[in-house]
């Protein structure tokens, strides 16, 4: 690894489709690297974008931070391409360098690439839902899950952004357990009233993930609900007073906003302190509940991207 500077890829599974996922996760790191100037002036932030399920693009093997992004499709449609096995390949790297030293990269799989990872690890079954769930919904923490800490701070219930057609369900815990990982949300508290996905997941050392989409920001949301497709169909599943409750939910800072502001930021915060420590970097201070980052696009200018040379194709 590069002691003079922070490698942060982000892992983007959107198959060349156009989303606000991507933009969000950007604020997010953008957010990081002003952070990191703050407190070790000189220490370069360099982000890295990869597109393998369009692109073919390898992840590269050298970066501190990888965000695998949420997608469209089945995640089953990359069965037997190349980039599967690439990314199958990230995450065992990590889980690996997790194991030998701290000063070692950290892995967050959101939706589409929790799907994958739950395959790739086999901790579960991938299945399809009979309705596509969507919307801002309550995930429900485990025992687990309340005291890890990347969901510590929401108590028994936070708040977060759907958008799928799949679910994993049936967790194999005697697996996940071999792994070294422990399941830390759940669909419903019961695990099956509202449903019997599972939620949140720690996979193993260094590699953590989410069903849901924790970089879910208000104008995000709303470039979402004010398709009319989209808000018709909400309604026609959730019912209109449910739907307005959904718009007033964006209000409320313990909400989605709360989410938004410690999920995410919360685990960068964690993976650079625990390599900050072994390469002599000042770590960082606890991240803000800033309800004026969830409501705006503008983002902090700080370090910039820097371009990754072309990777190879599959």
């Amino acid at each position: 690894m590069n002691s003079k500077s922070l490698r942060v890829a982000v892992v983007d599974m959107n198959a060349g489709h156009v989303n606000q996922a991507i933009r969000c996760l950007g604020v997010l790191i953008d957010q990081l690297a002003g952070r990191v100037e703050q407190t070790n002036p000189g220490l370069r932030v360099e982000r890295v974008h990869v597109s393998p399920r369009d692109k073919g693009d390898v992840p590269p093997s050298d970066c501190d931070i990888y965000i695998c992004s949420g997608g469209p499709g089945s995640p089953f449609d990359g069965d037997g391409e190349r980039w599967v096995d690439d990314f199958s390949h990230v995450l065992d790297d990590v889980v690996d360098k997790n194991h030998e030293s701290d000063d070692a990269p950290g892995a967050l799989c959101i939706c589409y690439s929790f799907e994958m990872a739950i395959r790739h690890f086999g901790v579960a079954e991938v299945a399809p839902r009979a309705t596509r769930k969507f919307g801002v919904m309550p995930i429900y923490t485990t025992d687990d899950g309340r005291k890890h800490p990347l969901l510590a701070p929401f108590g028994d219930r936070l708040f977060a952004f759907e958008h799928r057609n799949w679910e994993a369900i049936g967790l194999d815990e005697s697996k996940l357990e071999r792994h070294g990982g422990t399941l830390l949300a759940r669909e419903s508290r019961d695990g099956f009233s509202k449903g019997a996905a599972l939620m949140a997941l720690e996979f193993a050392p260094g590699v953590e993930g989410v069903q849901f989409h924790p970089e879910a920001d208000r104008p995000g949301v709303m470039a979402w609900v004010a398709r009319p497709e989209q808000a018709d169909a909400f309604k026609l599943a959730y019912g209109i007073t449910t739907y307005e409750r959904m718009l007033k939910t964006l209000d409320d800072p313990n909400r989605l906003a709360r989410t938004f502001a410690l999920l995410i930021p919360g685990w960068l915060t964690r993976r650079f302190n625990r390599i900050a420590v072994a390469r002599g970097w000042n770590p960082l201070p606890p991240p803000v509940h800033d309800m004026q980052m969830f409501d705006s696009v503008a983002t902090i200018k700080a370090a910039k991207p820097v371009t990754q040379p072309e990777p190879p194709k599959a």
